[in-house]
């Protein structure tokens, strides 16, 4: 059975070879049981979602995932499909693809070995090559078949996890790009983050009866069903002290922009007084088109920009700052005032140099600035992001928030995955809307982890009614609109 509304609780592979282990012996027939219920529960997507499919090119490896794979052809060919099943022919490394490949030949089917001019022919190919077994690059030879699924016009479904990404980290530079993945028993982790965010397509899931072998987990994944309710409805007498007054601090010389995108942001997310502290030559610019912001010039980081800091509930610092003089003073200022805070740009750059721990603020780096945080490169950021961002929040606490594609959000005790987002995202100053809104959700009495949870979902779901009108060309700015109308559905 495969479920619309996917589960929120999110894997390691390691967890559900444990748990399909533990499930294998309590039931009748064991592991191929579970093989079993993957190549039914295929199956029964395939005849609901590609109902007009005649012939069916199933490609399968030697392991379980492939066994997967002979179950559905199975079926299929049962049901009176034209199937093809082709493979890898290599030595076969799992008893219960032995004992489906046997129920495959008793129906007269036997698998071939891969064809790539059949690859245009069929309605539909099915991926069933690696699964979770893989946990290294492909090789050549693979990546040459892979290219060759790829070019196909024919619907793509892999089963459990696209060939060529790593189910843990999202990592597949190669990967079978599907139009829709089933995955059975347990979500993946990995494949609602960074390149796997691209080659997964539509997810689905099959429940095959792991549930209560699975063991608890401290990694989920929300969208904007989760965050519902969180801001409750507003009381009909409220007035704007009631939604929190948050300072936005950055925008050295040449850089107004940062700090107005993230201080508007902040008031369309709902706080109900926002300032900007920023060189006195941006007062216009700040303040042309959104005369509701306040502006504290700070020349200087005299008594005035102290007050100003002083004033208000929280503080969004980074957007713009640079790393001159100018915004280290203010970096300096900014963390002698002792507010919750929001660090993003900058700020995390001046952080990474003299490393301190704070436990009500939020950090909002992306990759590279992850990689100065840590002392690292950034490839090993993307290695594995969930290290990486539960390594950010042990080494400077309170909440790191992990930009990308499948944003992870930690607080030391859980992380969370934002599966919403596009690419339109990848344009200047869409991360300084990102820093407003959160900073908006802490003032209106979020905690932090749940101000950077709900403002990441937030910023993604507004990118995504922004993105109606195409993902090319989003600017940061047309994000306006949509976070007000997201926002509003959240009472």
């Amino acid at each position: 059975m495969t479920n619309k509304r996917l589960p929120n609780e999110l894997y390691n592979v390691e967890q559900v070879r444990q748990a399909e282990i533990d499930a294998s012996q309590t039931i009748n027939g064991g592991l191929y049981q579970l093989v079993e219920k993957a190549g039914a529960a295929a199956f029964q997507w395939l005849q609901q979602h590609q109902a007009s499919a005649k012939r069916v090119l199933i490609l399968v490896g030697s392991g379980n995932n492939g066994a997967d794979g002979l179950v559905l052809a199975r079926l299929l060919v049962e049901h009176g499909y034209q199937v093809d099943v082709m493979g890898l022919l290599r030595p076969v490394n799992s008893s219960e693809y032995g004992q489906a490949l046997q129920a495959l030949q008793a129906v007269n089917v036997q698998v071939q070995s891969i064809d790539l001019d059949i690859f245009d022919k069929v309605d539909v190919i099915i991926d069933a090559l690696f699964g979770t077994g893989l946990s290294r690059p492909l090789s050549e030879e693979f990546q040459s078949l892979i290219k060759g699924i790829n070019r196909s016009s024919a619907f793509r479904l892999s089963l459990d996890v696209p060939s060529g990404i790593n189910a843990n980290s999202g990592v597949g530079v190669f990967a079978v790009a599907a139009d829709a993945t089933i995955v059975f028993g347990a979500l993946k982790r990995g494949l609602f983050t960074y390149q796997a965010r691209h080659f997964c397509g539509q997810i689905f899931f099959a429940d095959i009866g792991l549930a209560e072998f699975l063991p608890e987990t401290d990694t989920f994944r929300f969208d904007c069903h989760d965050i519902q309710g969180i801001l409750g409805k507003r009381a009909r007498h409220a007035h704007k002290g009631d939604f929190g007054r948050v300072n936005v601090v950055g925008g050295d010389l040449g850089m107004p922009g940062a700090v107005r995108l993230s201080a508007e942001a902040c008031f369309r997310a709902g706080s109900g007084l926002v300032a900007v502290v920023s060189r006195p030559e941006h007062q216009h610019i700040v303040l042309t088109g959104c005369p509701e912001l306040m502006f504290c010039s700070a020349e200087f980081i005299d008594m005035d920009v102290y007050h100003r800091l002083g004033w208000a509930d929280v503080l969004v610092l980074g957007p713009g700052l640079g790393r001159q003089d100018w915004g280290q003073n203010l970096f300096k200022a900014t963390s002698l005032s002792g507010k919750p805070s929001v660090i993003d740009a900058d700020a995390l750059n001046i952080l990474s140099k003299d490393p301190v721990k704070q436990d009500d603020w939020v950090l909002t780096p992306h990759s590279g600035e992850a990689a100065r945080l840590l002392d690292c490169s950034v490839e090993e950021i993307e290695r594995d992001r969930f290290t990486a961002v539960k390594q950010l929040q042990q080494k400077y606490g309170g909440v790191a928030v992990l930009k990308g594609a499948g944003t992870l959000i930690c607080d030391g005790k859980q992380t969370i995955v934002a599966t919403v987002g596009n690419p339109g995202l990848s344009s200047g100053g869409c991360g300084d809307v990102l820093s407003g809104i959160i900073g908006a959700m802490m003032a209106q009495g979020l905690s932090p982890m749940q101000a950077a949870y709900t403002g990441v979902i937030v910023h993604g779901c507004a990118a995504d009614k922004a993105a109606e009108k195409g993902e090319r060309g989003m600017l940061a700015s047309d994000l306006m609109e949509p976070i007000r109308q997201v926002v509003n559905s959240l009472g």
